[in-house]
């Protein structure tokens, strides 16, 4: 018989999370002292959207017997969940004081001090972790990332000597190459930067089971799911005019656009949560077609009343950002259970927005950014779905050029304020002096003030971005003159 804690943790993979509850209950069943299985039980309840009882188990946890790094580590990652994230960071740093020999402490130490800002504290975790273990490659990325590299200060003979190993496993190339790319971005050695980045966007391409027409045939199936109808009356208990739901293409800006929200008074953000998604599968009924046909004929009571209790919180004067992009996705399904929830959509020059994602390594999720004729097929069925959605939603759907954006902050700011109908606050724009949390690809970024370098980045990389530009063009994706 394999222990409870085991069998919660295989139950939890496998997506049974109301089957592994007494398991993980069962694992800290009369212990008084922290125990990882109480990370395990905090994250289940948390996932079922019993987000108080997942904070109960933290704080009795905290208050028992001293326990493991490990278990100090999982409580750090449920408490990130639950968006305590300065308990996070303390018993991040409480766990590398505990056990500094760990090299995954000090990468996880190093992405929560970078999610709070404080960055040189990162890089330094970083060179910790790699002191200690010259093999955890994802510590070298993260370092990259952390700032602008300079010809007096990078790690690019670092990296290079990586690189060079005959031995260098395979995998290992993909965040080293990524790594290494952007420092030479950084340092303006266009030429050299994109071999590397084409080396590790084909290395991470060549691990992955991915067939982009499978996902134009789903983008095509939600248009066909989700027609234009008569916008719904507001449900019965729910104010759904407090979310504001910004999506957008990965790397579009969506993060500066959240910062700048949530500079405002009375505004927090959820981050990118999938608490929509799971709101809406959950009232799915079975015997459908197909996945889309089950979201199609939800309850929109059932989604909308799921959703709040996942995503309101306490404070219910609140307006509530939620920033996943992928919930472009679900725009249909968000127009009929929540309809007075305003949708920011971020846009960004096509050929920005593809090298932008192609330039960047994803964890699990965007699996068609790493090859160019992937790009282009995604990109123009993302563009179709979006057009698609522009007329269903007419008016109640906001654009926001990312060009625009970054060009006067100010006035699109206030424009988005407006819509949203919160009070503008001329200093919003200051991210670089907030104290928001980022736990996204744009974390460092977020750093720096208002900044528009990135615009027109691709020119840099024109003769190189030739098969990208060919392979927009022949999907009838509008480009600028002069690519």
């Amino acid at each position: 018989m394999l222990p409870p804690d085991v069998q919660a943790y295989r139950l939890m993979r496998a997506g049974r999370l109301a089957d592994a509850l007494p398991f993980a209950e069962q694992a800290v069943a009369g212990s008084a002292r922290c125990l990882p299985a109480h990370g395990l039980l905090a994250t289940l309840l948390l996932q079922l959207g019993r987000a108080n009882e997942a904070e109960a188990v933290v704080c009795r946890a905290l208050e028992g017997q001293p326990g493991s790094a490990d278990a100090y580590d999982a409580l750090a990652h449920v408490s990130l969940l639950l968006g305590r994230h300065e308990r996070s960071n303390a018993l991040y740093r409480k766990v590398v004081e505990m056990a500094p020999g760990e090299a995954r402490f000090w990468y996880n130490f190093a992405c929560s001090e970078r999610s709070v800002g404080r960055l040189v504290q990162a890089e330094s975790a970083c060179d910790c972790a790699i002191a200690l273990d010259a093999t955890h490659y994802a510590s070298y990325l993260l370092r990259s990332e952390l700032r602008v590299q300079s010809s007096e200060s990078s790690h690019i003979a670092q990296l290079q000597s990586q690189l060079s190993r005959p031995d260098l496993p395979a995998p290992a190339r993909v965040p080293l190459g990524y790594a290494l790319a952007k420092e030479l971005d950084d340092l303006g050695r266009f030429d050299e930067a994109f071999h590397w980045f084409a080396q590790a966007a084909g290395a991470r391409r060549r691990q992955l089971a991915y067939d982009v027409s499978v996902d134009e045939r789903k983008l095509a199936r939600i248009r066909e799911v989700f027609p234009q109808e008569p916008l719904r009356n507001e449900l019965v208990g729910v104010d759904s005019s407090r979310f504001i739901f910004i999506i957008g293409l990965p790397r579009s800006g969506t993060t500066l656009l959240e910062h700048i929200l949530t500079g405002l008074t009375g505004v927090r953000s959820n981050g990118e949560t999938d608490n929509f998604s799971r709101a809406l599968i959950a009232a799915a009924p079975a015997g459908a077609e197909d996945i889309f046909s089950r979201a199609a004929q939800a309850s929109p009571q059932q989604v909308a009343r799921h959703y709040v209790r996942l995503a309101a919180g306490a404070a219910a004067a609140e307006k509530i950002v939620e920033k996943m992009p992928l919930n472009y996705l679900y725009l249909g399904a968000i127009r009929r259970a929540l309809p007075r929830a305003r949708v920011l959509l971020v846009t960004r020059e096509p050929l920005d927005s593809c090298f932008a994602m192609y330039r960047t390594l994803f964890a699990a999720a965007y699996p068609f950014s790493y090859d160019f004729e992937d790009l282009a097929r995604y990109y123009a069925a993302f563009a179709r779905l979006i057009q698609h959605w522009r007329e269903c939603f007419e008016d109640s759907l906001q654009a926001v050029s990312y060009e625009e954006l970054v060009k006067d902050p100010q006035r699109i700011g206030a424009q988005v304020a407006h819509y949203c109908g919160l009070d503008w606050k001329a200093d919003a724009i200051d991210v670089h002096r907030s104290a928001s949390v980022s736990l996204t690809a744009s974390a460092a970024q977020i750093r720096r003030p208002i900044y528009g370098s990135s615009s027109g980045r691709w020119h840099h990389y024109h003769s190189h971005l030739a098969p990208l530009i060919e392979a927009l063009r022949r999907r009838a994706v509008s480009l600028p003159a002069d690519a």
